[in-house]
């Protein structure tokens, strides 16, 4: 769970083979609870997160958590040389990209959220390899970032189920 250098270097290679999440700037300790304990239900392990989403040990994060903090590996980093030296396929959570439920998640990746008011950033938007979309079948502006993490999680965890 220690951010260490030497950890940073490793990380890469931990995250091949599976699927991770990636937050950009998230700044409700609400969200980034609930984020780390769906996450933490669907077998994802690996959080890394911006340098300037909240803390981690932030008091109300923690108690969201409702314990999964302790079973999660959660980095902190430059996210976009971060993605640059991934070498892995970055699928990033956008209002105009492919329908979640069609597309083609492969067996590895980034998933990449944004903040809850300004969405993923410009300099991480380009970093995107596959734009996926939440379908919008109501009239709701927009979904939490928990919520969002959520759906994907649960996509996700349908790759795991099949035989």
């Amino acid at each position: 769970m220690v951010n260490t250098p030497k950890k940073q270097e490793l990380l890469p290679r931990l995250l091949r083979n599976k699927f991770s999440l990636v937050l950009d700037d998230v700044q409700d300790p609400g969200n980034l609870g609930t984020i780390i304990r769906t996450a933490d239900w669907f077998g994802i392990d690996h959080i890394i997160c911006s340098e300037q989403t909240v803390e981690v040990y932030n008091p109300k994060t923690v108690q969201s958590t409702m314990g999964s903090l302790a079973r999660m590996n959660i980095f902190y980093t430059d996210l976009e040389s971060f993605i640059e030296g991934a070498n892995l396929p970055v699928y990033g959570a956008v209002l105009n990209g492919n329908n979640i439920y069609t597309v083609n998640w492969g067996h590895e990746g980034l998933i990449l959220l944004g903040n809850e008011g300004h969405g993923i950033s410009e300099r991480l938007i380009k970093k995107i390899t596959t734009s996926v979309n939440i379908p919008r079948i109501g009239k709701a502006e927009s979904l939490n970032v928990a919520v969002s993490a959520a759906i994907f999680c649960s996509e996700l965890g349908k790759l795991s189920l099949k035989p």
